[in-house]
């Protein structure tokens, strides 16, 4: 049995399949075993090391107030961003010449140059030009750096979504009478949510983690730079480690969990591009183009 992208596998590329994965699971558990038991050799794994886990004071301390500083500064710039990404996404796609060529110089510039710069720079310029206290001041140029990067992505994420829709969708848009902003906010958007929804995530994701080098180059006080702290203090550098990537992955996963379950939920109300018609809407269709009510064209046909 074959499928339109490949054949499917015989009884003896099964078989080879089998003992490949068995193989790569085998490697990989001694590959785990050996990490272990070298940090085991170097007394890195004493359980005297995870006992500061078990109290309040290492968490209240130092963890949880960098990941509520991790939080703040990747929600402020996702919401900073994505508005500003979609208008720049928009604006790329004007007929204006004028508006389309600012913003896409705009989009490639910042697009171009790494997040840590942006971070850099904008914490220089906050200590040059404005009167922002030491304090705040890296979080303000963590936030800026990460708006100025991400929006330059996202604009181009929302353009690729708006591009990936059929044309006749515009088409339709523009024979009933609506205007290009009509179309834009009434047609178009709405349907390439859930086009560009996966990407959106996948650079939301990206803005968490990306905070952490607001701590490693400015000494902003989230999870990572945190838990520098709280190894320097009990001497447990590598479970310190263990936990903090467990607590990013954590709060990745329920990232990537809410936008799975909004994704299906938006298909499933028909707003995405993935609608199916069922029967009955083909049904009604059907009698509404025999009625008449859709419209005539050429011939009597729509």
């Amino acid at each position: 049995m074959t499928s339109v992208l490949y054949d499917a596998p015989g009884p003896r590329a099964k078989r080879r399949n089998v003992v490949l994965s068995i193989v790569f699971f085998a490697l990989l558990v001694l590959l785990l075993w050996w990490a272990w038991q070298t940090m085991d050799d170097k007394n890195q794994l004493k359980s005297a090391l995870w006992k500061p886990f078990t109290t309040s004071q290492a968490w209240t301390t130092y963890l949880l107030p960098g990941l509520g500083n991790t939080l703040k500064a990747a929600a402020l710039s996702m919401v900073i961003a994505l508005p500003l990404g979609a208008v720049f996404g928009i604006a790329r796609m004007s007929d204006h010449r004028w508006i389309r060529v600012p913003a896409g110089a705009v989009v490639e510039f910042f697009r171009a140059i790494p997040v840590l710069l942006l971070m850099l720079f904008a914490n220089e310029f906050y200590v040059r030009s404005t009167d922002i206290g030491s304090e705040e001041r890296p979080l303000y140029a963590v936030i800026t750096g990460l708006v100025l990067y991400n929006a330059s992505v996202l604009a181009e994420v929302v353009r690729a979504g708006i591009l990936a829709l059929p044309k006749g969708q515009t088409e339709a848009a523009y024979a009933i009478g609506l205007r290009k902003s009509q179309t834009m906010t009434s047609i178009l958007l709405p349907q390439a949510v859930t086009v560009m929804l996966p990407a959106i995530v996948s650079q939301l994701v990206v803005i968490v983690k990306d905070t952490a080098l607001g701590g490693v180059m400015l000494q902003f006080p989230e999870l990572l730079s945190e838990r520098s702290t709280l190894a320097a203090n009990y001497a447990n550098v590598v479970p310190s480690f263990i936990v903090v990537a467990i607590i990013f992955i954590v709060v990745n996963f329920a990232l990537t969990s809410f936008a799975s379950w909004l994704e299906g939920r938006l298909r499933r109300s028909k707003r995405g591009t993935g609608t199916v018609l069922g029967a009955e809407d083909v049904e009604e269709l059907n009698a509404a183009e025999v009625g008449g009510t859709l419209g005539t064209g050429v011939g009597g046909t729509v």
